[in-house]
């Protein structure tokens, strides 16, 4: 059997980022997909032109639906848009018996704002402290910490700083730095930094969306959060560097790159 794999996270109407996003990584990636979707927006390569967030009670009967019946070996958060969003979702995954990625989506690829800032303090307090894994870019690192990030050495004081509210790891995704793409994965004590050559192509929305989801899918087959982190990054760096042109506007990363030249990086052999 497969292993199972639940997204919680907002539908992109435009197909390049939320749960869209998720389930062609985790399918990429030789996992069966699943998705809870907390909120429903309008959205294309020019941005955000309106959210709707759903009821607590869809979210939660979704949730019970999927995992009551089939099951799940990984959880992964995206958007929740609200405190009581949020505060549902944490309570959910803390009774589930299974690893989370938390990615505490703050603002979309074009700057749209994709959480209250009343529910910041429901991330720190209730979300961050039931993650196996927190993924943060250093503008949700600001959001969430006040610490900001310019240089590579500033990473290690982010990474304690998130750590502090309780996620058992943290992922500090430096690709907003100049130079190569940095990210810092520690646990408090052992550190893993991943780089990776940047890409010269714009067309990158989704990647937090795909990094979070494919570092699920790897969880979710087994691997330790390093080995799932790394080959992730791996991944994740191919499906921007064949990311395309979609729109008039940011075009997504490609999910299927590595589908096209044999099985993605961390995926079974077919």
């Amino acid at each position: 059997m497969k292993p199972l794999v639940l997204t919680v996270a907002g539908s992109d109407s435009g197909g390049g980022a939320g749960i869209q996003a998720d389930l062609k990584t985790m399918l990429a990636l030789g996992v069966h997909g699943m998705s809870v979707v907390t909120a429903v927006t309008a959205q294309n390569s020019r941005g955000v032109q309106g959210a709707w967030e759903l009821p607590v009670e869809a979210v939660r009967a979704q949730y019970r639906s999927v995992v009551d019946d089939i099951g799940v070996q990984a959880v992964k958060t995206g958007m929740l848009a609200s405190a009581e969003l949020v505060e549902t979702v944490a309570e959910l995954i803390g009774a589930t018996d299974a690893p989370a990625v938390v990615d505490p989506v703050g603002v979309s690829k074009h700057g749209d704002s994709l959480l209250a800032s009343s529910a910041l303090e429901s991330v720190r307090r209730r979300l961050l402290p039931v993650a196996t894994v927190a993924t943060p870019n250093l503008d949700e690192v600001a959001q969430l910490t006040g610490v900001r990030v310019e240089s590579e050495a500033q990473l290690r004081e982010a990474a304690r700083a998130v750590l502090a509210y309780g996620p058992k790891w943290v992922l500090i995704k430096g690709g907003h730095l100049p130079g190569d793409a940095v990210d810092l994965l520690t646990d408090g004590s052992a550190e893993h930094w991943l780089r990776a050559p940047r890409r010269d192509n714009r067309h990158t929305h989704g990647t937090g969306c795909t990094l979070a989801s494919a570092i699920a899918s790897q969880l979710a087959r087994g691997q330790s959060v390093p080995e799932a982190v790394t080959a992730a990054k791996e991944y994740v760096t191919g499906a921007i560097a064949a990311g395309f042109a979609l729109g008039g506007g940011i075009g997504p990363v490609d999910h299927g790159w590595a589908l096209r030249s044999g099985p993605a990086p961390g995926a079974p052999a077919a």
